[in-house]
């Protein structure tokens, strides 16, 4: 099976600022998810903070054989991530998938984009 269960991003911020076009260019953190498996997967993400308890679970699926790419600053159930904080985020599944962690900033009109895999927990 292709994946883990278990992911850790330990770095994560969303930037206050944005130029250009929204939503496309709007400054924000996406976690990648791909499930190549036969079943879908039921995933739970938590943001843990510097300063206080963590926030989540957030809730999303990503069905078999396909990927889904879940914008943090889209997160709002149970509470909104805050732009402008530092965060880290715990990915769990019930079944093995991989997580890619990518954010654009485009507080500049030259925009940075930076795109990382996330930590595999075993």
């Amino acid at each position: 099976m292709l994946g883990t269960t278990t992911w850790a991003i330990p770095e994560g911020y969303i930037p206050v600022g944005s130029t250009g076009p929204e939503p496309e260019l709007e400054s924000h953190e996406t976690v990648c998810l791909l499930n190549a498996g036969d079943e879908t997967a039921a995933v739970e993400i938590t943001i843990y903070f510097a300063d206080r308890e963590p926030a989540g679970p957030y809730e999303v699926t990503v069905p078999a054989r396909r990927t889904r790419h879940v914008r943090f600053d889209e997160l709002d159930e149970p509470e909104p991530i805050p732009r402008g904080t530092d965060y880290a985020s715990v990915i769990e599944a019930d079944v093995p998938i991989v997580c890619q962690h990518t954010r654009l900033d485009s507080r500049q009109a030259e925009n940075a984009l930076l795109s990382t895999m996330a930590a595999p927990i075993e």
